[in-house]
Protein backbone atom coordinates (compact mmCIF):
# COMPACT_ATOMS: atom_id res chain seq x y z
CA UNK A 1 0.00 0.00 0.00
CA UNK A 2 1.30 3.26 -0.85
CA UNK A 3 1.85 6.16 1.78
CA UNK A 4 -0.30 9.10 1.03
CA UNK A 5 -0.33 12.95 1.35
CA UNK A 6 -3.26 12.46 3.71
CA UNK A 7 -1.14 10.74 6.35
CA UNK A 8 0.94 14.08 6.31
CA UNK A 9 0.91 15.94 9.32
CA UNK A 10 -2.03 18.82 8.47
CA UNK A 11 0.67 21.34 8.00
CA UNK A 12 2.81 19.37 5.87
CA UNK A 13 -0.43 18.27 3.37
CA UNK A 14 0.33 20.30 -0.04
CA UNK A 15 -3.69 20.39 -0.09
CA UNK A 16 -4.75 21.77 2.72
CA UNK A 17 -1.80 24.71 2.85
CA UNK A 18 -3.53 25.05 -0.76
CA UNK A 19 -7.03 26.22 0.27
CA UNK A 20 -5.72 27.60 3.35
CA UNK A 21 -3.49 30.15 1.57
CA UNK A 22 -4.20 29.90 -2.26
CA UNK A 23 -2.30 27.42 -4.47
CA UNK A 24 0.75 30.22 -5.52
CA UNK A 25 1.85 29.63 -2.11
CA UNK A 26 2.92 25.85 -2.40
CA UNK A 27 6.38 24.69 -3.48
CA UNK A 28 7.75 23.31 -6.72
CA UNK A 29 7.77 20.10 -4.72
CA UNK A 30 4.08 20.21 -3.29
CA UNK A 31 3.08 20.98 -6.96
CA UNK A 32 4.05 18.06 -8.03
CA UNK A 33 3.02 16.17 -4.88
CA UNK A 34 -0.56 16.70 -5.35
CA UNK A 35 -0.21 15.36 -9.31
CA UNK A 36 1.52 12.19 -7.91
CA UNK A 37 -1.12 12.02 -5.14
CA UNK A 38 0.22 8.98 -4.12
CA UNK A 39 3.60 7.70 -2.69
CA UNK A 40 5.41 4.58 -1.70
CA UNK A 41 5.24 1.81 1.01
CA UNK A 42 8.09 4.35 2.99
CA UNK A 43 7.52 7.57 1.37
CA UNK A 44 4.90 10.02 0.86
CA UNK A 45 4.20 11.56 -2.14
CA UNK A 46 6.24 14.71 -1.10
CA UNK A 47 8.90 12.72 -0.71
CA UNK A 48 8.84 11.36 -3.93
CA UNK A 49 8.17 14.92 -5.61
CA UNK A 50 11.52 16.15 -3.44
CA UNK A 51 13.43 12.99 -4.87
CA UNK A 52 12.71 14.46 -8.42
CA UNK A 53 13.40 17.96 -7.76
CA UNK A 54 16.65 16.77 -6.58
CA UNK A 55 17.59 14.37 -9.70
CA UNK A 56 16.33 17.15 -12.08
CA UNK A 57 17.64 19.87 -10.36
CA UNK A 58 14.56 21.68 -10.31
CA UNK A 59 11.23 21.79 -12.14
CA UNK A 60 12.64 24.05 -15.09
CA UNK A 61 14.64 20.79 -16.26
CA UNK A 62 12.25 18.51 -15.87
CA UNK A 63 11.47 18.42 -19.82
CA UNK A 64 14.61 17.85 -20.50
CA UNK A 65 14.07 14.58 -18.69
CA UNK A 66 11.90 11.27 -20.59
CA UNK A 67 9.66 9.11 -19.44
CA UNK A 68 12.06 6.27 -19.10
CA UNK A 69 14.61 8.43 -16.60
CA UNK A 70 11.89 9.53 -14.15
CA UNK A 71 10.69 5.53 -14.03
CA UNK A 72 14.01 5.05 -12.42
CA UNK A 73 13.12 7.04 -9.02
CA UNK A 74 11.65 5.00 -6.70
CA UNK A 75 7.79 5.80 -6.76
CA UNK A 76 7.83 7.17 -10.35
CA UNK A 77 6.08 4.14 -12.61
CA UNK A 78 5.02 4.75 -16.48
CA UNK A 79 1.48 6.56 -15.27
CA UNK A 80 3.02 9.04 -13.09
CA UNK A 81 5.82 9.83 -15.40
CA UNK A 82 3.55 10.33 -18.32
CA UNK A 83 0.85 12.87 -15.61
CA UNK A 84 4.17 14.81 -15.12
CA UNK A 85 4.62 15.35 -18.21
CA UNK A 86 0.89 15.90 -19.40
CA UNK A 87 1.08 18.46 -16.72
CA UNK A 88 3.59 20.06 -17.70
CA UNK A 89 2.67 20.35 -21.10
CA UNK A 90 -0.34 22.39 -20.02
CA UNK A 91 1.48 24.91 -18.36
CA UNK A 92 3.63 25.53 -21.52
CA UNK A 93 0.23 25.90 -23.95
CA UNK A 94 -1.14 28.03 -20.99
CA UNK A 95 1.72 30.63 -21.20
CA UNK A 96 3.04 30.13 -24.85
CA UNK A 97 0.35 29.75 -26.94
CA UNK A 98 -3.32 31.56 -27.48
CA UNK A 99 -4.30 30.99 -24.28
CA UNK A 100 -2.77 34.29 -23.12
CA UNK A 101 -5.14 36.37 -25.25
CA UNK A 102 -5.78 39.68 -23.87
CA UNK A 103 -3.03 39.29 -21.56
CA UNK A 104 -1.57 43.60 -21.63
CA UNK A 105 1.54 43.90 -22.16
CA UNK A 106 3.48 47.01 -20.84
CA UNK A 107 7.37 45.90 -21.12
CA UNK A 108 9.92 43.68 -21.59
CA UNK A 109 9.35 42.27 -18.11
CA UNK A 110 5.56 41.09 -18.76
CA UNK A 111 7.27 39.56 -21.97
CA UNK A 112 9.58 37.84 -20.39
CA UNK A 113 7.38 37.01 -17.35
CA UNK A 114 4.85 35.37 -20.03
CA UNK A 115 7.54 33.40 -22.02
CA UNK A 116 10.50 32.62 -19.69
CA UNK A 117 9.84 28.85 -20.04
CA UNK A 118 11.49 29.34 -23.16
CA UNK A 119 14.65 29.16 -21.47
CA UNK A 120 14.63 25.76 -20.60
CA UNK A 121 14.64 24.82 -24.86
CA UNK A 122 17.03 23.09 -26.28
CA UNK A 123 16.03 24.34 -29.50
CA UNK A 124 16.31 28.24 -30.49
CA UNK A 125 12.63 29.05 -31.82
CA UNK A 126 11.57 32.73 -33.04
CA UNK A 127 8.17 33.31 -31.71
CA UNK A 128 5.77 36.74 -32.56
CA UNK A 129 3.29 38.40 -30.26
CA UNK A 130 0.77 40.23 -31.84
CA UNK A 131 -1.12 43.38 -30.01
CA UNK A 132 -3.86 45.54 -30.48
CA UNK A 133 -3.98 49.28 -29.70
CA UNK A 134 -4.39 48.89 -25.74
CA UNK A 135 -1.04 46.73 -25.84
CA UNK A 136 -3.17 43.77 -25.40
CA UNK A 137 -2.33 40.17 -26.79
CA UNK A 138 -4.78 39.09 -29.71
CA UNK A 139 -2.52 36.36 -30.89
CA UNK A 140 0.96 34.25 -30.61
CA UNK A 141 2.65 31.77 -32.33
CA UNK A 142 5.85 30.28 -32.94
CA UNK A 143 6.96 30.72 -36.55
CA UNK A 144 9.96 28.76 -36.55
CA UNK A 145 12.42 26.64 -35.23
CA UNK A 146 16.27 26.56 -35.49
CA UNK A 147 18.92 29.37 -36.05
CA UNK A 148 17.64 32.32 -36.37
CA UNK A 149 19.19 34.55 -39.24
CA UNK A 150 17.54 36.41 -41.88
CA UNK A 151 18.61 34.07 -44.29
CA UNK A 152 16.03 31.66 -43.06
CA UNK A 153 13.02 33.05 -41.30
CA UNK A 154 11.63 35.47 -44.12
CA UNK A 155 9.57 38.44 -43.01
CA UNK A 156 6.35 37.49 -45.00
CA UNK A 157 5.15 34.70 -42.20
CA UNK A 158 5.19 37.29 -39.62
CA UNK A 159 3.20 39.95 -41.22
CA UNK A 160 1.17 37.26 -42.65
CA UNK A 161 0.03 36.80 -39.16
CA UNK A 162 -0.47 40.17 -37.87
CA UNK A 163 -2.51 41.17 -41.38
CA UNK A 164 -4.61 38.18 -40.48
CA UNK A 165 -5.33 39.26 -37.04
CA UNK A 166 -5.38 42.54 -37.82
CA UNK A 167 -2.31 43.57 -35.23
CA UNK A 168 -1.54 46.83 -34.43
CA UNK A 169 2.06 46.27 -33.37
CA UNK A 170 4.70 42.97 -32.89
CA UNK A 171 7.02 42.16 -30.25
CA UNK A 172 9.19 39.00 -31.22
CA UNK A 173 10.89 36.91 -29.03
CA UNK A 174 13.42 34.44 -29.28
CA UNK A 175 15.50 31.82 -27.35
CA UNK A 176 19.21 31.15 -26.90
CA UNK A 177 19.67 27.60 -25.34
CA UNK A 178 22.93 28.73 -24.46
CA UNK A 179 21.62 31.10 -21.67
CA UNK A 180 23.36 33.66 -22.12
CA UNK A 181 20.35 36.53 -23.46
CA UNK A 182 23.69 38.78 -25.43
CA UNK A 183 22.43 39.09 -28.89
CA UNK A 184 24.57 37.99 -32.17
CA UNK A 185 25.62 39.97 -35.04
CA UNK A 186 23.28 37.65 -36.76
CA UNK A 187 20.32 39.57 -34.25
CA UNK A 188 21.09 42.93 -34.91
CA UNK A 189 20.64 42.34 -38.71
CA UNK A 190 17.70 40.05 -38.56
CA UNK A 191 15.68 42.75 -35.94
CA UNK A 192 17.16 45.78 -38.36
CA UNK A 193 15.40 43.56 -41.53
CA UNK A 194 12.48 43.05 -39.38
CA UNK A 195 11.94 46.44 -37.95
CA UNK A 196 12.15 48.06 -41.84
CA UNK A 197 9.79 45.88 -43.14
CA UNK A 198 7.42 47.14 -40.11
CA UNK A 199 7.81 50.50 -41.21
CA UNK A 200 6.60 49.37 -44.85
CA UNK A 201 3.70 47.65 -43.30
CA UNK A 202 3.03 50.49 -40.77
CA UNK A 203 2.97 47.80 -38.32
CA UNK A 204 5.35 48.57 -35.45
CA UNK A 205 8.15 46.23 -34.64
CA UNK A 206 8.12 47.97 -30.73
CA UNK A 207 10.52 45.05 -29.29
CA UNK A 208 12.86 41.81 -29.75
CA UNK A 209 13.29 40.17 -26.79
CA UNK A 210 16.19 37.44 -25.99
CA UNK A 211 15.01 34.40 -23.56
CA UNK A 212 18.49 33.33 -21.81
CA UNK A 213 18.94 31.29 -18.83
CA UNK A 214 17.46 33.66 -15.62
CA UNK A 215 17.52 36.84 -17.93
CA UNK A 216 16.32 38.72 -20.94
CA UNK A 217 17.79 41.07 -23.20
CA UNK A 218 15.11 43.96 -24.67
CA UNK A 219 16.52 46.12 -28.01
CA UNK A 220 14.11 48.80 -27.34
CA UNK A 221 15.47 48.79 -22.75
CA UNK A 222 18.79 48.88 -24.09
CA UNK A 223 17.77 51.65 -27.15
CA UNK A 224 19.70 50.17 -29.60
CA UNK A 225 17.08 50.78 -32.13
CA UNK A 226 19.40 52.96 -33.56
CA UNK A 227 21.71 49.73 -34.90
CA UNK A 228 18.49 48.22 -36.27
CA UNK A 229 17.62 51.12 -37.98
CA UNK A 230 20.70 51.07 -39.69
CA UNK A 231 23.22 53.80 -37.65
CA UNK A 232 26.18 51.32 -36.85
Amino acid sequence: MSYTIKELPDGERPREKAKKYGISKLTDEELIAIVLRTGTNHQSAKDVAIAISSKVEGIKNLEKESIESLKKINGIGEVKAITLFAALELGKRLISNDYIDKSKINGAKDVYFLYENFSTLQQEILHAVFLNSKNQVIHSKTLFKGTINQSVVHPREIFKEAVKYAAVKIILIHNHPSGNASPSREDYTFTRKIERCSEMMDIPLVDHIIIGRKEYFSFYENKLYNLVNGED
